[in-house]
């Protein structure tokens, strides 16, 4: 079963508090996690940036939306109960609790208008009606706004010049932490032709071990063929290890081919370059920061 919305999440968890007594959060995600029949790998997905499971984040969301509401009360941290407003709710239940639904409360509705002066809130409803929680809704803008910029930036590099993708390439891994100066490591870029090894530059600052390199610019799908060369040039020149960076594609059958290779080849296409260049700050700048905050409960505790 797929994980289910946060909306989809509202009146079971509603119905986990009727026995009117106090709960904490791991019981209720414990408790619809079984109801629902999520496996550990489901339960265990994270959100794009990594720092929460989706379903906690989806079980969290609910709570918050039926607590606003006025149907759950929050007794001390971390803790819930049914509220009079939510045993009355169960008395006559609605097929599904959705934001909509909610907005039936004074209180909700309260919680959900923004400053004075300022847009409604349609956008996000929007967004809530397909079952996005907030983090989830800034997170797909956020990437698909990412997704676009790559998109932009491996058209750009596919019209650039040889030899400006030969220095992009050396900007990305100097970023990445690889080779020494930006000199030395153009330098080794530059020293292309040599049986099948564009380059060759330091893994480390020190130059303890290094790394060979291919950088081709290439419209179509890199296979196998063009992969064993390489690794042909590499066993030539005793080495363990090599970077394939392409503006092109690999096929499945070159994946499979360094997969069970030695040496160890890291083939990196198109896409993955354009992601490295946006996480590395290479060909992009930024020009705003948002700050995601939750309230600090520590702050308000008297104890």
């Amino acid at each position: 079963m797929a994980i289910p919305d946060f909306q989809t999440l509202m009146l079971p968890f509603l119905r986990f508090a009727s026995d009117g007594n106090e709960h904490a959060m791991i019981e209720a995600r414990e408790s619809l996690a079984e109801q629902f029949r999520l496996t550990a790998e489901e339960r265990t997905t994270l959100l794009p940036s990594g720092r929460q499971a989706v379903f906690d984040n989806r079980v969290a969301w609910a709570k918050v939306y039926l607590q606003r509401a006025g149907l759950l009360d929050s007794p001390r941290r971390g803790h819930f109960r049914i509220s009079d407003r939510g045993r009355d709710v169960l008395r006559d239940p609605p097929e599904r609790i959705t934001v909509r639904y909610l907005e039936r409360f004074p209180e909700f509705v309260e919680f959900r208008s923004v400053a004075k002066g300022k847009k409604d809130t349609a956008e996000a409803g929007s967004s809530e009606a397909d079952g996005e929680t907030p983090e989830e809704t800034l997170e797909s803008a956020y990437l698909r706004l990412r997704g676009d910029i790559a998109a932009e930036l491996l058209k750009r590099v596919k019209g650039c010049s040889p030899k400006f993708f030969e220095g992009l390439v050396v900007e990305v891994l100097l970023r990445m932490g690889y080779g020494g100066s930006r000199r030395e490591a153009g330098e080794a870029i530059g020293r292309a032709g040599d049986e099948g090894i564009d380059g060759i530059i330091n893994e480390d600052r020190l130059g303890l071990d290094v790394i060979y390199l291919q950088a081709k610019k290439w419209e179509g799908t890199v296979g196998r063929p063009e992969i064993q060369k390489f690794v042909g040039a590499l066993h030539g020149k005793r080495a363990k290890k090599g970077i394939f960076i392409t503006t092109g594609s690999f096929s499945s059958e070159a994946a499979q081919y360094v997969a069970n290779i030695d040496p160890k080849v890291v083939l990196i296409d198109g896409q993955q370059l354009a992601e490295l260049m946006i996480e590395f700050n290479v060909g992009v700048t930024q020009i705003d920061t948002y700050e995601v905050k939750r309230i600090d409960s520590d702050y308000f505790s008297e104890e």
